[in-house]
């Protein structure tokens, strides 16, 4: 098992239960999930624990694609989600876990996220850097207030 992780942490204006809906929302995942260049496909995703999922990340320079099966290991709605990944490629081999905190603060939500475990021939450097865009997108996404016509 590789010692290879990230650890991040924002503040974003947001409620704990917006910020929770965008992690569980497969239309919403597969919006801000991908880094910058990569679309994302949900095949399967049941958020309930111990249900496996499936989803892809598409390279749109390339066309090229990896995918990943994970499943939900515990869940506290808009609190708490732990779950893992791990990437059909042989070559990308071991479980990640990922853990992500939600907290209500006086400005909106306290987010920390934890991934461990990623495989050794992922740079941390470069996981983190994915997750940095992935977290802009997901800002972009949640902290607007759009009411209805």
């Amino acid at each position: 098992m590789s010692d290879n992780k990230v650890s991040l942490h924002r503040i974003i204006k947001a409620s704990p239960e917006k910020l929770y809906r965008a992690f569980t929302d497969n239309t919403a995942i597969a919006a801000w999930l991908p880094p910058y260049g990569f679309l994302c496909t949900v095949h399967e995703r049941k958020v309930e624990e111990g249900l496996t999922y499936k989803m892809s990340f598409q390279n749109f320079t390339t066309g090229n694609s990896h995918s990943w099966t994970g499943a939900f290991l515990e869940i506290k709605p808009n609190e708490f989600l732990k779950y893992t990944d791990k990437f059909d490629d042989p070559n990308l081999p071991g479980g990640m876990i990922t853990s992500v905190w939600f907290k209500k603060t006086i400005v909106g939500t306290e987010l920390k996220v934890l991934q461990e475990n990623i495989p050794a021939v992922i740079p941390a450097e470069m996981c983190y850097l994915g997750w940095q865009e992935s977290i802009e997108k997901l800002i972009k996404l949640v902290e607007p207030e759009i009411p209805d016509a």
